[in-house]
This record gives C-alpha cells, structure tokens and sequence, in this order.
C-alpha cells in the first residue's frame, strides 16, 4: 500500500534538501545546450535569473553559480574570476536583484573556468599549481563575490589552508555573515567530464596533485578536521553516488550541515540510460538522490533540483 510505505519510510527528500547548480555564459544570446548533460545549458544572464526564479517557486533552497567567461578573457592568474564586472560577479548581482534574500545564493570559488591552463591555481615556473600563490587569489576572489551578494561560498579548489585563508579575507572586509561552504571532500574523479564542457574548461592533463584519491577515506577525515579548525560553516563531498561511504562517515563526524554534490558524470549516466530506454528516469532519479540524503547529506546539490523539487511538492516523489 503505497500510504502506509510513505507513512513509515525512513528517509524523507523535501525540496528544501537541494540546491540547484547554474552555469552563466558571457557574451551569449540564447541559452547554449550542453550536449553531455541533456536538459542543461549555458545560461545568459537573462535566462539565469528566470531559473532562479523557478527555482524559488518550486521550492528549491539554494543555487550555485559557475561563471563561463569569453575564452579571451582567460590568462595565467585567472584575473576575470576577481573582476568586480566579471560574468560570476556580474550574476550573483543580477540574481541577488531578481531573489534578494529568499533564495541561498552560493557561487563557486575557484579559478578553473577562469584560468588558460585550466588548474584550480596560478601555477610555478615548473607548471605546478603553487599552493600558496594561488591562496592570495582565493582572498581576492571571496571579496569580490561578497562585494557582490553572494551569501555562501564555495572554495572548491582543494589547496591547503583555503579555507582560513577565505574566512580572514571575508571577515577583514566586514563580510562575517557570508557562510563558507568547504569542499572537504572533493576527489579526483572521472565523472566531472560533462562538468568540463559545461564550464569551458581548458584543462589538459589532470588534478591528481591536489584533488583526492578516490581508494582514500582517511585522508578525507583529516581534510575535514582541518576545514572545520579553519572556520568551514558547512562542509561538502564531492562526488556523491560513488562516494556515499564518505558522506555517511562525514555526516557520522561533525555537527555542521553536510553537503553532497551529484555531479555532472552522474546526471549523464542516468540521463542516457534513460534515453536508451534501459531505466525508468524518474525512479532512478529519485532513488540516487534519496540515497544522498539516507547517507547523510542534508543538502544535495543536483542539476535536476528544480523538477524533482516541483515533483515532491506535486506529491509525486
């Protein structure tokens, strides 16, 4: 009887659970399809804000924004990731004026879109990504952002000390009520392929030398200590599906908000599994992401947060 399952499941999902990724184009017309996540695009900046609006009105508690800056506008240091009139700042205003408050309004803090090379760092004369170095640009980068709106950010590029480092530069500019988002978890994975079209990314080679090794979980756990020494608000695993043994032992730790990212290689297996017939769509959706939350996560972060959000309130999830 499908009441009473409802009436005694365990794990419940909510629209307020989950947190709708964006992506926002400079210098388009019209929202660019990105071919490897089927049902997701490029945003301009007017089509960025009616997604935020929907988003809002489906329930949706959060989105968080990745900046596509035009390829020549790119360079070494990634200076259009702290321009004040750079696309990321840019849309956390136009967004920040189209919401204001209702919606939690989180940006990406990172320099991969923004870099030629496509590192999450400024990199040595060697061509290694110097730690250090690229921690004064992060400083910068939580400044701008927070100059702009933005009520959450998300240093997501996995340096030693970034999270310290983000909460002094915020707290020095008098930004103390912007919460950090720590991407505690984040390991070098082969799922993020769609992520990298939909970013524009400029990568050649890997991450390996700074994102984690996936046979790992205790390197995880002292990442984890280390973020929350450093003042994180909120930590994050990233990936999610692959990583739930991660996110229960996370969720299991601490007594902050915990975060899981299902990431763009995860909505494209179920997506063309989907179109090939193999799998019933919206059971596999909802499953993965009930799985999310039965591991822990008390945000989810998804690209199909708004149709699920509109499903649950439907009383269809």
């Amino acid at each position: 009887m499908p009441a009473l399952r409802r009436m005694v499941a365990e794990t419940r999902l909510h629209p307020a659970d989950l947190i709708l990724p964006a992506f926002v184009r400079e210098g388009i017309t019209r929202p660019v399809p990105i071919q490897a996540m089927p049902g997701v695009v490029q945003h301009t900046r007017d089509t960025l804000r009616k997604a935020a609006v929907e988003a809002l009105e489906a329930g949706v508690s959060g989105i968080m924004l990745f900046g596509v800056p035009e390829d020549e506008k790119k360079d070494a240091a990634g200076t259009a990731g702290t321009d004040p009139d750079g696309i990321l700042q840019v849309a956390i205003r136009d967004v920040k004026a189209e919401v204001g408050d209702e919606l939690v309004i989180m940006s990406d803090l990172c320099l991969d879109e923004f870099t030629d090379h496509g590192h999450c760092g400024v990199l040595d004369a060697e061509g290694r990504v110097d730690n250090d170095a690229t921690l004064e640009r992060y400083a910068e980068m939580a400044q701008v952002q927070a100059d702009a709106g933005v009520h959450v950010v998300g240093p997501s590029g996995m340096m030693d000390g970034q999270v310290g480092v983000v909460r002094d530069a915020l707290d020095t500019i008098g930004k103390e009520d912007v919460s950090i988002l720590a991407y505690t978890a984040k390991y070098s994975s082969a799922f993020y392929g769609p992520f990298r079209e939909a970013v524009g990314s400029s990568l050649k080679g890997d991450r390996k030398t700074y994102q984690q090794d996936p046979a790992n979980l205790r390197e995880s756990m002292r990442e984890l200590a280390l973020d929350l020494e450093e003042g994180a608000d909120m930590v994050m695993v990233k990936p999610a599906g692959p990583y739930l043994d991660v996110l229960a032992e996370v969720a299991a730790s601490v007594d902050v908000p915990v975060a899981a990212y299902q990431i763009s290689g995860e909505y494209a297996m179920v997506e063309a599994a989907a179109e090939k017939g193999w799998i019933d769509r919206d059971k596999a959706i909802l499953e993965t992401l009930t799985g999310i939350r039965r591991a822990g996560a008390r945000m989810i972060l998804t690209y199909w947060a708004t149709e699920v959000a509109r499903n649950l309130s439907a009383g269809r999830g």
